[in-house]
């Protein structure tokens, strides 16, 4: 008799072999990483070091390390110790540190340089800690005398000079980032805990970040210098770390180097301390010169007071007269006063980016600025612009000129929501001052504390500003249709032909129109149609790059009406026009992008296809080159290949919008003009800005929705 498996037996099996054979793969590329973690699975296993403390095993000594243990004569501790770890949670968590650390550390640095900085690193910090302690504990220091007597596992040093020295392998911010993280950690447990580990992050970072350049052999990276961003985002930053300590020191308080950080604070105390940190750290985020002088008031007070009372204790230490000075408090105020005096350094070097003035002070300036719509147009007459260069034109816009220096004049429309100033398209500039025009609108969004970006630019703005150091990220793409010979023949174009046909019987004709002189049964009848539109939708109208009818009523702007014999009107689109470069008799219209598409629910409903078709016919006959169909924010043609989380955040939030404003479907029914497609970005500084971005970015297009509308959104 034959017995047959159960049909769930096969892909299971083949779910396991799956997952072996990625797990292979990835040890493959990560030899040391793997060996590592399966030395340390082995160890932890043998000796019960995940499961149990060592410290209650009576052979402990002989597997973790520290002063005891080397004087037993147990010398390979220095070395087994890195395998185990003195506790389960720090067993585990060795576990996760080294495959993360030491992973992302050896895909930058390689396998054998790897492996020589994780074993170095480690064997030579433990050592030199344990001889420092030793020396120290001589003195009668009791903090020194308690290390002295404890014993020590893990590999964190290993891994910690491994990351110090991948660090140097990254380009500007995130290298400088990094190091300050690491730099900050092992200040703070040294300072608060001093447990031997933290004595080994210390020295070992000493070492690795300044050799770090050389032992990755990183050259090719540039240095660079922190910008006003960091500047502004490391003191944020530290106010907040300093505010979190007080916190800790209050709930969990632990013995350090100078005793119990015990607080004698009342939680409404520190509650009030924690506030105004919190309002500090906003305001130097900021780049406020206000929030600046107070955190230099509030720094030097701190060093004064701690080198006094440094001083004091120094002294009383010389004259044998400790027992007369209560350190009560003393744990925690000398730690807190050397890391507001790092602070108070960092705002005094870092001085340059804190000049941002009041709100009003800034108000008096932008009122001194261009701000008129006259200024877009100006530049747009000159220089010409993209296709959505006409969209600067809109009153919602503000004004950064560029009429100084090497430029040759020009503008950069932006919009400022929940402190993001968010450019829309390229700067309206010569193509040979794209440069300084992107330094321009950086310098001045972080003089005003503001997140500088740039929202649906060209490919060509894109690269350039990839070259001075921007990220960018593909947001939507731009529909184009060439003019050029173009003859509504073919399969392909059965639904345009179609819509001419129903048109036709209908009795519907097309009008290219300017909708500032057309007389107002017409305007209100485009505006009934425009507000039966935006009345089906769940959210407010959207804007930004969304006009709508006042937008229409530019004398620039051209409007084509589909109106039957009766004068009802059953669709509207606008057309903006896109500047070339101005000529010898003036600024030439190349383009035409559509703006508002709208028709009336109880109409002819193939009207759109008609209008975009006959708007083709229109301004072919006039000479134009192209039309643009705009791009739909969140919509691309296809899946980008490995996409990465941005990109599947993105199309999360084209999905989640979907219902409401049909960025997709509108996308696919462009496609129906066989148009080509060029991509549009969005141009950051890099990716710690984009959380911030994205808020900005939603106000811009929804300004008016409020929280009742947004939560409805997310329901949905």
């Amino acid at each position: 008799m034959t017995v047959t498996a159960p049909a769930e037996t096969t892909p299971t099996r083949s779910r396991t072999s799956e997952v072996g054979a990625r797990a292979l793969a990835v040890a493959r590329r990560r030899p040391v990483t793997a060996v590592t973690l399966l030395l340390m699975v082995v160890a932890g296993i043998a000796t019960g070091a995940f499961w149990s403390p060592l410290a209650d095993r009576s052979w402990g000594s002989t597997v973790a390390t520290g002063v005891p243990s080397l004087a037993e004569g147990h010398a390979w501790t220095v070395a087994s110790a890195a395998l185990v770890g003195a506790h389960p949670v720090g067993a585990w968590l060795g576990l996760v540190l080294v495959a993360l650390g030491v992973g992302w550390g050896e895909g930058r640095l390689g396998s054998r340089r790897t492996a020589v900085v994780l074993v170095v690193g480690q064997v030579a910090a433990v050592a030199v800690t344990i001889a420092l302690v030793a020396a120290l504990a001589a003195t009668g220091w009791v903090w020194a005398v308690a290390v002295a007597g404890a014993l020590t596992a893990g590999m964190s040093a290993g891994v910690l000079a491994v990351v110090a020295v991948a660090s140097a392998t990254l380009a500007a911010p995130w290298r400088l980032r990094l190091r300050l993280v690491l730099v900050g950690v092992a200040g703070v447990g040294l300072l608060f805990l001093g447990h031997l580990a933290d004595v080994e992050h210390v020295l070992v970072l000493a070492v690795a970040l300044p050799l770090g350049r050389r032992i990755a052999r990183a050259g090719e990276v540039p240095t660079g210098h922190p910008g006003r961003r960091e500047w502004r985002l490391v003191a944020a930053v530290g106010v907040l770390v300093i505010a979190a300590i007080r916190v800790l020191t209050l709930v969990v308080p632990v013995v350090g180097p100078l005793g119990n950080t015990a607080s004698d604070s009342t939680v409404v105390e520190t509650a009030i301390s924690v506030a105004v940190s919190l309002l500090l750290a906003e305001g130097l985020r900021r780049g406020r010169r206000l929030a600046w002088v107070l955190g230099l008031v509030l720094g030097g007070l701190y060093a004064l007071l701690g080198l006094f009372v440094v001083g004091a204790v120094v002294f009383a230490q010389l004259t044998d007269q400790m027992d007369q000075i209560e350190l009560v408090g003393l744990a925690v105020f000398v730690p807190n006063a050397v890391l507001w005096s790092a602070l108070l350094v960092w705002l005094v070097v870092g001085r340059h980016a804190f000049a941002v003035p009041s709100r009003r002070r800034l108000r008096r300036r932008e009122r001194g600025a261009g701000t008129g719509p006259e200024v877009a147009r100006e530049a747009l007459h000159r220089h010409g612009g993209s296709t959505l260069s006409w969209m600067t034109t809109w009153p919602e816009n503000r004004y950064l000129t560029h009429d100084a220096g090497d430029t040759d004049g020009g503008v950069t429309a932006y919009r400022v929501h929940a402190g993001v100033a968010v450019a829309l398209g390229d700067p309206v500039v010569a193509p040979a001052d794209r440069a300084a025009a992107l330094e321009d609108f950086r310098a001045m969004a972080e003089r005003a504390g503001w997140v500088p970006c740039l929202f649906s630019t060209t490919a060509e703005l894109a690269e350039q500003a990839r070259a001075d150091g921007w990220r960018t990220l593909q947001v939507a793409e731009d529909t184009l249709i060439d003019l050029d010979g173009l003859e509504f023949k073919g399969k392909p174009w059965q639904n345009v032909r179609s819509a001419f046909n129903r048109a036709g019987k209908a009795g519907i004709t097309h009008r290219m129109v300017r909708l500032d002189e057309e007389p107002r049964a017409v305007v209100a009848q485009v505006r009934a149609i425009s507000e039966e539109w935006v009345g089906d939708k769940g959210l407010p109208e959207m804007g930004f790059t969304l006009g709508g009818v006042e937008e229409a009523l530019d004398p620039e702007v051209r409007t084509g009406l589909a109106v039957d014999a009766e004068g009802t009107i059953h669709g509207v689109t606008s057309w903006l026009p896109v500047y070339g470069p101005g000529g010898a008799d003036g600024p030439e219209i190349v383009g035409w992008t559509l703006d508002v598409m709208r028709r009336r629910q109880d109409g002819f409903r193939a009207v759109v296809e008609y209008l975009i078709a006959s708007a083709c016919l229109t301004f072919q006959e006039e000479g134009a080159r192209f039309l643009s169909l705009s791009g739909a924010p969140l919509a691309r043609t296809e899946e980008a290949e490995g996409a990465d989380v941005l990109d599947r955040v993105l199309d999360r939030m084209g999905a989640l919008l979907e219902p409401y404003y049909g960025f997709r479907s509108l996308h696919q029914f462009k496609a129906k003009f066989q148009p080509r497609y060029a991509p549009m970005f969005l141009v950051h500084r890099d990716e710690a800005d984009l959380p911030r971005v994205g808020l900005g970015i939603g106000r811009a297009y929804l300004p008016d929705a409020g929280v009742r509308d947004l939560v409805a959104l997310v329901r949905s």
